[in-house]
């Protein structure tokens, strides 16, 4: 049985490396590849892949936005993140986000075509380490904390915050102030740089 697969990945070189690997493997099919978040959606939803390989950190949406969407629209794809963050905060969110594996890219080349196989089986394939990690430390951050994190994060000011979440300045000022005051942080750039190295942001 042929497990037809959708890559996405912003790098096109990694892209076109990891399609070839699968390739290889000859019982995976690469059905098509996404070079953003919202392109892997569309591709997803058109095709309708068994598995989608994604990375986390792509333009347009992130591989955990796309996962959340697939799980919310009830799309039978299973997807697999495929990432260099080895954060347990991250695997958190990707398994609750709908993800069905996390590997990283320094995993040898022979465990992706594996992993896809025990995915597309109804299992989960998931870094050992990481997941032994994953539930030592709670988030403490709610959806609405690491959306005004993040962009303050980018550089945005208080007001393109608000703007961009429509949310009044003084909500932004709260929602930065409880994550600072959650981090142990010394300003909004210490904060995001903390939930950042926990993969919580």
């Amino acid at each position: 049985m042929t497990v037809r697969v959708i890559i996405a990945e912003d790098q096109a070189m990694v892209l076109g490396a990891l399609a070839a690997l699968l390739e290889v493997a000859g019982d995976v099919h690469v059905v098509a590849q996404a070079r953003n978040g919202k392109e892997a959606l569309q591709l997803t939803l058109q095709h309708k892949p068994d598995i989608l390989l994604t990375d986390i950190e792509m333009p347009e949406m992130s591989g955990l936005e796309v996962a959340a969407e697939l799980k919310k629209r009830g799309v039978g794809s299973r997807v697999i993140i495929l990432t260099t963050f080895a954060r347990p905060g991250y695997l958190r969110r990707a398994l609750e986000a709908g993800a069905s594996g996390y590997l990283l890219k320094d995993s040898p080349a022979a465990a992706l075509a594996d992993s896809v196989r025990r995915v597309h089986a109804g299992c989960r394939a998931i870094d050992p380490e990481l997941a032994a990690e994953a539930w030592t430390e709670d988030d403490p951050l709610t959806d609405r904390e690491r959306q005004v994190l993040r962009l303050a994060a980018e550089g945005s000011s208080t007001s393109d915050i608000a703007r961009s979440l429509h949310l009044s300045e003084g909500t932004v000022r709260n929602y930065l102030s409880e994550a600072i005051s959650k981090l142990g942080a010394a300003n909004r750039v210490d904060a995001a740089r903390i939930a950042r190295s926990k993969g919580w942001l």
